[in-house]
């Protein structure tokens, strides 16, 4: 850095301070230098960038512009530039950015190249890059320092590139069948829409704790209540849970409601949707995960929960009541009941265990408990199950959809059964939430709700390890100083004295 420092010192004794111009204009890309240099061959262009490779040769320089296209190779003549001009290259580092203009050629290797007759420094990178050779490996740095892995990385880079397309492709699909966008609040008087533990805040001048959105659900059925007939979301929830490869206290949903539609017609919507985003992002509906084929094509096949548990298990689920059915049943199977306070979550750990590794293939999950779905309407033939499925690829769960419960009586029993449970242990339960009973009261057509979650979605279109390599600033532990490099780990801090807390 001192080195950096000084040499931007001295191009700004020189009257060349890189941080002084607003703009660069450019004539085009560094990819553009191979994809149409037939046509530049001879011309004049510009193009600027990072400096990311460089190579004295003496009385001449190459070097490697990188921009968000691609890489371009530019040439620096000592005789075309003058003694001055060619001299300041030493002031030029890795990591610099910098604008060239000149005429386009092909070197005797046939590389395409533009052999520099101006140039600017554009920015002083006052921090060398990570080693090139060597690319950046660290994961805790590639999470911390997402720049440096976006640098170091270029299939960084197409990760994210993917996910941008995933979400234009469910803009462009949702708005070709006329849903339109609309936005909720991500701060809320009282959370719900999911069974999910919350983060608290506090506003000062309105003297009341607040919370973020676990979902934005019970906003979207207002909208319904009011008399948007198909709506549609795309933002953060946050939800105050554990860190693994697939969950993240803050990720990204996608939920869509339509009037007048169930169950069937979120199936349709869902694998639809996920073909055409494979299709966008693989070129086909056919790609290999992890070493599986996968298939997205619809239809996909259907599968109903407690005849598959009773099928692999030999358990009936729907026997299952209290927390001390939930827990024998665990026992009788082998499996922990530690954690297990609930016939829900007994039926989840069954799930888990017994199904999700085998569903690899695009199916739907169906016939939930009513225990498990306060939110969703109950089926005609057996009350005891609801109308909602989620969908299964690769043995990942990467949404969840009902037909809408629009009974406001029903609605209000299920909460209070959610308090119950909640008085019981049950920290995930989901609230009462009058002000949303009194929009119910008001009528809410019947109608089918889809969620899908855009990070786990990713995962599975670029093959990503964690849910962490397709969020671009993924939450992480605190540390002292990161600014300037320090590993300090934020409980590493010393004890504040009484009255520095």
């Amino acid at each position: 850095m001192d080195d950096r420092l000084r040499k931007l010192e001295r191009l700004r004794e020189l009257g060349r301070d890189p941080f002084s111009l607003t703009r660069y204009d450019r004539t085009h890309s560094c990819a553009q230098m191979s994809e149409e240099y037939e046509q530049l061959e001879g011309k004049t262009v510009r193009l600027a960038g990072r400096v990311t490779g460089k190579r004295d040769f003496g009385k001449a320089v190459f070097a490697d512009l990188t921009d968000a296209s691609g890489k371009a190779q530019v040439y620096f003549r000592r005789d075309t530039l003058g003694e001055e001009e060619f001299g300041l290259l030493d002031l030029l580092d890795l990591g610099d950015f910098c604008g060239v203009e000149g005429q386009a050629f092909k070197t005797r290797s046939g590389e395409p190249t533009v052999q520099v007759a101006k140039y600017q420094i554009l920015a002083k990178a006052l921090r060398p890059l990570p080693e090139k050779w060597h690319s950046l490996k660290d994961v805790e740095t590639r999470y911390r320092r997402r720049y440096l892995d976006l640098m170091a990385n270029p299939e960084v880079r197409q990760v994210f590139l993917a996910r941008s397309t995933i979400i234009q492709t469910i803009r462009e699909f949702m708005a070709g069948r006329g849903f339109i966008e609309v936005e909720t609040p991500i701060l809320q008087p009282l959370y719900g829409g999911a069974l999910a533990r919350p983060f608290i805040t506090h506003h000062n001048v309105l003297e009341a704790d607040l919370y973020l959105r676990v979902a934005p659900e019970l906003y979207l059925k207002r909208l319904l209540v009011g008399g948007f007939e198909k709506i549609f979301e795309i933002g953060h929830v946050f939800r105050n849970e554990g860190v693994s490869t697939r969950h993240s206290p803050e990720y990204t949903l996608f939920e869509a409601y339509e009037a007048y539609a169930d169950l069937s017609d979120m199936m349709e919507l869902t694998e639809s949707l996920v073909a055409e985003a494979t299709v966008k992002v693989k070129g086909d509906s056919r790609f290999e995960y992890r070493g599986q084929e996968i298939d997205v094509t619809p239809p996909w096949r259907r599968i109903s929960l407690p005849e598959a548990i009773k099928e692999k298990a030999g358990v009936d689920i729907l026997s299952i009541e209290t927390a001390e059915d939930a827990e024998a049943a665990l026992r009788e199977k082998g499996l922990s009941a530690e954690g297990v306070k609930s016939a829900a979550g007994a039926v989840d750990r069954l799930f888990e265990h017994f199904l999700v590794p085998e569903l690899i293939q695009p199916c739907f999950v169906t016939d939930y408990p009513v225990s498990m779905s306060p939110l969703a309407k109950r089926k005609a033939t057996n009350p005891a199950l609801v109308e909602r499925f989620e969908p299964f690829i690769a043995g990942e769960e990467i949404g969840n959809a009902f037909s809408e419960l629009n009974d406001p009586l029903d609605q209000r029993g299920r909460f209070e059964a959610q308090v119950r449970a909640r008085a019981e242990g049950e920290a995930e339960a989901h609230p009462l939430d009058e002000d949303f009973l009194l929009a119910l009261e008001h009528g809410m057509p019947p109608a089918g709700g889809l969620g899908l979650g855009i990070d786990r979605l990713t995962i599975l279109l670029t093959g990503a390890a964690s849910i962490r390599d397709v969020i671009l600033f993924p939450l992480m532990r605190l540390r002292l100083d990161c600014a300037h490099g320090s590993t300090e780990l934020a409980e590493d801090r010393p004890e504040p004295a009484e009255g520095e807390k």
